[in-house]
């Protein structure tokens, strides 16, 4: 029997947030209808309440987790599978700032699994563009305790013992589970995260909603969640080599690789044993296999099942994609 399964693209899940702005409409050429402004936009997600839904071929309208009860390993990676069931291990999403974001943590597994609320949450960011003087916040910017930073979060000066960084488009920052973090205003990124929505929030910078009420604060939640260690470097260095694959992250909980192309790419992915997510950065891109093919540009994703073998990504000038999976 013929394999059913193809490359995917998904309906998007628009996110009104109250620090968003308008770059995923005017950037990315999306449109988020009604809404005042767009922060996220979810391009891939397996996340209970927040499911993706197929818009093209023969399944449109089923969801994620749907097609990965149904098709199990061919659609995930047979390891993957047994890990997770049915649900898809990853969610991807485009973010627009056009000012600061709480700053916030993110538990770990075992935090996670101890409070029963699922998986936690490793993330990474790729800057697509960034106004100039642009920051975002990534841990301390010296060697702290949870004393030290008690006494910062109670005085209202907690910003002053966290690490600025500014940032330029191609930039990566890697946040893994338990680091402090926050994104500035004029950033629009690529978010690539566990399946997970668990975020504790612990400064939100005396900010008032549209009711004039403080969004609630998780202060006891991340106490245990924060690695309070000091890094030396807390962006991501990497090279690129055009027309291949370049490593930005490689983790357990995902791989994320850079393609700068501007002549076609042939993947062989037979034995990888993953579905592939690819995210359009810039430029316009075809994706090529066995049965058709699909264009794709920046704010697109798409995903390739576990069990395709081949494919050829084909830049109709000089692209940039960023490419997904989990070893």
């Amino acid at each position: 029997m013929a394999n059913p399964l193809y490359p995917l693209k998904f309906r998007p899940i628009f996110k009104d947030k109250i620090w968003g702005g308008r770059r995923i409409r005017t950037e990315l050429g999306m449109d988020y209808g009604h809404l005042p402004n767009c922060g996220e936009v979810w391009v891939v997600s397996g996340v209970k309440g927040n499911l993706s839904i197929v818009e093209n071929g023969f399944l449109a309208g089923n969801e994620l987790n749907e097609l990965v009860e149904v098709y199990m390993g061919d659609m995930v990676g047979e390891k993957h599978f047994k890990q997770n069931g049915n649900e898809f291990p990853l969610l991807v999403k485009y973010i627009d700032t056009n000012d600061w974001l709480s700053i916030q943590v993110h538990p770990d597994d075992t935090l996670a699994a101890k409070r029963k609320i699922g998986h936690g949450k490793t993330e990474m960011w790729y800057i697509i563009h960034a106004e100039e003087g642009a920051q975002l916040i990534s841990g301390f910017n010296r060697k702290m305790d949870k004393e030290t930073y008690l006494k910062h979060l109670e005085s209202n000066t907690l910003p002053d013992i966290l690490n600025y960084e500014e940032v330029h488009p191609g930039d990566v920052f890697f946040i893994p589970a338990g680091r402090v973090h926050a994104i500035g205003p004029g950033i629009l990124l690529a978010e690539i995260q566990q399946t997970s929505d668990t975020t504790y929030r612990i400064y939100d910078w005396d900010r008032i909603d549209h009711r004039g009420m403080k969004r609630e604060l998780h202060t006891r939640q991340a106490l245990d969640a924060i690695d309070f260690k000091f890094y030396e470097n807390y962006k991501t260095n990497y090279i690129v080599k055009k027309n291949r694959s370049s490593t930005l992250v490689d983790c357990d909980k995902f791989t994320t690789n850079l393609i700068k192309f501007d002549q076609p790419v042939t993947k062989d992915i037979s034995g990888l044993d993953s579905f592939i997510v690819y995210m359009g950065m810039e430029g316009k891109a075809t994706l090529k296999y066995d049965e058709g093919e699909m264009s794709f540009q920046p704010g697109d994703a798409i995903v390739v099942p576990a069990i395709m073998e081949r494919l050829i990504l084909e830049p109709e000038k000089a692209s940039r994609l960023l490419e997904i999976y989990i070893h």
